[in-house]
């Protein structure tokens, strides 16, 4: 049927707010499509039309782009993949901002949150030219439209959703829910930009969406710029029809108010009567944002802003098959995927699909060469302001270093360079490093921190003397830190943290994501997506690197032992070691000065998810900033002065530690066995680095073998004391020479409210637990050191009874401080 005429009785456009008409003259050469005439129109719905051509030739054919023969069997793809439904909705979107962003001069890039929306995005792409100028053998003609249709979801193309491949995407597709944070990532310090975002009816179901309508109350109207979220009601997810759109409309208009939105609603089917409606709700929705944006920057208005937003119905698999063997598909769940799915062999669904496409009047649209006809280009704005060619679509292109700061003002310092002397709470001091960033990042805010309400629980709250907590609504005498300004980012669900940081970075910024350990793994999803988005990037040249994603996870499973179970899971690491491994690393430092080196590695680095695992209550400070940098730089090594190996030869056994309460059991553990067992040769090693327990081979930072076994030895015993699952430490290492000697203790899912220390020892992971595997393992030694292993084991006893006596720990636990060799008679 052709695209233009109605598929059912016409319904006119219904427009549910008036709008005026656009506010700024058109530059020249574009006079075609600046007021709303007919002309302007048949330009619209040329290029519309042109659009969703495309779409469906991409799902469709092999072979016959432009049907300059009747379709065969043979011009189509053996596999129907990809999806109709959501197309022609995104096309029309993508047609109007085309033209809303050449008449005003806009600065404007687009989050297309409809999952597999594939199809429209790379039509459009290859309409406005940033396709072809991105990859030069899909040219704009006949012939580079035969190769757009044949790459798309196939064998060596380009998947079936709007992926890194395509050109002026910022969003993954391929899951939903993520749009709309991501939206407003972009817009934060960015106070030019206009960020869209297109919300699938589907999409709007999820968690994630549902929270990401607040993000409105955290927008800055002077510093950042404007989010306009465009709601996509086409009626139907994959099989079942979606909530919002079911919804009457005052039900649904007084929803998206009370998120502190003026909706304007747009609706019919209609192609010329809905080209009108939406053309004039987008101008006045910008004119808006005009409005709202002038009064806060020029006039001083500080109440928050209600900003504008746009609800377009359209019916699911607009101007596609009405019917297909005798059931209704256009207007239907049936139009999610392929409306016509055995064409190649059944000759009325070939039939069909010929009509189909032949609707949109192919040859009104493109020259007997395949080149889109001016009329269809006659929206599409020039240069850097098309959306597939936009610079911050590609942030890295925009990407500046950030000032790091020197860490010497903010180093521990050891008393008399004496490991353990002293103590700091680790995270403290980072926050006092990145209290300067935050300052130095003043006049360009680039830099932002984010976190689910736990700055100040982090012991982040030095950061506060910089900049304060972004905060758009009323305030009161009692509330601390709030700012209309402010660049940390407070809200209470970490999907919408990640996805302001995501969007924030890809967006070419810098910024840090503090959260409470237990609770990363809410973002696990999340954090797959950019992962999977970072780990293709890689492999386009034209893609520039982006600032890492790095995440602070403190208030850990060890310190957890106040808030209890509920709060204790170091699982977020395994989860992300998982991952591709040139984009993944983990970190665990043991001190203050560690922990400095690690942030200021991760704030520097590019296209990386960066995990750091810290403390935030006080630990012992084991090594100067100086040494610290080079264990850092290391990875993992061999701390001499804990230990009691003269490195002439191998030791009896080795204990290892990765994280910070690992390391103080470990360290006590080599302090009992030096005071109960002088003889014993005991190396101690420290990983910061969990990536180098890999072969070289499986990750980049992965140790070859030889270095592991002149770490670790080949045959002695090691007792791995690890921060998180035991387990995990095994996969690493499984392919070690040494792997059947190594022994680990970690967290066991053992957990309560209770003393941090029984932590440990409910777990397994305590001094004298390590000192009993040392005895247990050391060939020959159960026998002689027998009295030894029963008195680690009565002081075990001992704690169980204490603490339900007392309340706190044993005081020779909570008294304990490092005794360096040789002040003990050791």
């Amino acid at each position: 049927m052709p695209a233009a005429a109605p598929s059912a009785p016409a319904a006119a456009a219904h427009v549910a707010a008036p709008a005026s008409s656009a506010g700024t003259a058109a530059p020249a050469g574009t006079a075609a499509i600046g007021e709303l005439n007919d002309e302007t129109l048949a330009a619209l719905d040329a290029h519309w039309r042109a659009a969703n051509y495309l779409s469906v030739g991409q799902i469709y054919l092999l072979d016959n782009p432009l049907l300059a023969e009747p379709l065969r069997p043979e011009h189509i793809k053996p596999r129907l993949l990809g999806h109709w439904g959501t197309s022609p909705g995104l096309n029309l979107v993508y047609t109007h901002l085309n033209r809303a962003i050449t008449v005003r001069d806009l600065d404007a890039v687009c989050f297309w949150g409809p999952g597999h929306g594939g199809p429209a995005v790379l039509a459009n792409s290859w309409l406005e030219g940033s396709y072809s100028e991105t990859y030069p053998d899909v040219t704009r003609d006949a012939a580079g439209m035969a190769r757009l249709f044949r790459q798309f979801s196939f064998p060596g193309g380009v998947p079936s959703h709007v992926a890194p491949e395509t050109p002026g995407s910022l969003h993954e597709g391929g899951e939903l829910g993520y749009s709309l944070s991501h939206a407003y990532g972009a817009a934060l310090d960015n106070p030019g930009l206009l960020s869209v975002c297109v919300i699938g009816d589907g999409e709007a179901e999820t968690g994630p969406l549902a929270a990401s309508w607040h993000a409105n109350k955290f927008l800055d109207p002077v510093h950042d710029g404007a989010v306009l979220p465009v709601l996509h009601l086409n009626g139907y997810k994959i099989a079942n029809p979606t909530v919002l759109a079911r919804l009457p409309e005052p039900e649904l208009d007084a929803f998206l108010r009370g998120c502190g939105h003026e909706p304007v609603t747009v609706s019919g089917d209609d192609p010329m009567t809905v080209h009108r409606a939406l053309a004039h709700a987008l101008d006045g929705a910008l004119d808006r944002i005009a409005l709202i944006q002038r009064e806060a920057r020029t006039e001083g208005e500080t109440r928050r802003p209600r900003w504008p937003m746009i609800v377009l119905r359209t019916p699911k698999g607009w101007t596609g098959p009405r019917q297909v063997d005798g059931q209704p598909v256009e207007d239907t769940w049936r139009a999610h995927q392929v409306p016509l799915p055995a064409v190649r062999e059944n000759a009325d669904h070939l039939r069909q699909l010929e009509e189909w496409i032949r609707s949109y009047r192919p040859a009104e649209l493109f020259g007997t060469d395949g080149a889109p006809r001016p009329r269809v280009l006659a929206p599409v704005p020039a240069g850097a302001r098309r959306l597939g060619a936009n610079p911050h679509a590609n942030g890295g292109l925009l990407l500046r270093d950030l000032p790091m700061p020197p860490l010497e003002p903010y180093a521990a310092e050891l008393p008399d360079g004496r490991p353990g002397a002293g103590s700091h709470e680790p995270t403290r001091v980072l926050g006092g490093m990145l209290a300067r960033l935050m300052a130095d990042t003043a006049e360009r805010r680039d830099f932002r921190i984010v976190g689910p309400d736990e700055t100040e629980s982090n012991r982040l709250q030095d950061v506060y003397e910089a900049t304060g907590k972004a905060w758009q609504d009323r305030t009161l005498d009692t509330d601390e830190h709030l700012d209309r300004h402010g660049r940390v980012m407070e809200t209470l669900s970490e999907h919408t943290c990640q996805g302001w940081l995501e969007g924030y970075l890809l967006t070419g910024r810098h910024g840090l994501f503090s959260c409470y350990e237990a609770f990363a793994h809410i973002v696990d999803s999340m954090v797959n997506q950019h992962i999977k988005w970072l780990r293709v990037t890689r492999e386009l040249p034209w893609r520039r690197p982006i600032a890492s994603l790095n995440y602070l996870l403190t208030s850990h499973v060890w310190r957890q032992d106040h808030n209890g179970f509920s709060h204790q899971d170091p699982g977020f690491v395994d989860h992300v070691l998982n991952k591709a491994p040139e984009v993944v690393r983990v970190y665990l430092p043991p001190d203050a000065n560690t922990l400095l080196s690690v942030a200021d590695h991760a704030l520097r680095s590019r296209d990386y998810v960066n995990v750091i695992v810290a403390g935030k209550q006080p630990c012992f400070d084991w090594l100067t900033l100086e040494q610290a940098r080079a264990h850092c730089a290391r990875g993992a090594g061999i701390w001499e002065w804990a230990g009691t190996d003269d490195g002439t030869g191998e030791p009896d056994v080795v204990l290892a530690a990765a994280g910070d309460v690992p390391t103080q059991e470990v360290l006590a553990a080599a302090a009992l066995l030096r005071e109960h067992l002088p003889e014993l040769s005991v190396r101690v090693v420290n990983v910061v680095d969990l990536a180098r327990l890999l072969p070289r081979e499986e990750h980049p930072h992965g140790m070859p073998g030889a270095e592991f076994d002149a770490l670790f030895t080949a045959d002695r015993p090691v007792i791995f004391a690890y921060h998180g699952y035991p387990w995990l430490i095994h996969r690493l290492a499984y392919r070690r020479t040494g792997h059947a000697h190594l022994h680990v203790r970690g967290y066991k899912e053992i957990g309560t409210t209770t003393t941090p220390f029984d932590m440990v020892v409910r777990n397994d992971l305590d001094r004298y637990r390590l000192v009993m595997d040392v005895i247990d393992r050391v060939p020959g030694l159960a026998v002689r050191a027998g009295a030894v292993r029963q008195r680690m084991e009565d002081v075990r006893l001992r704690h169980h009874d204490w603490i339900r006596e007392h309340g706190n720990d044993l005081p020779e636990v909570a008294d304990w401080r490092w005794t360096p060799r040789g002040t003990d008679g050791g």
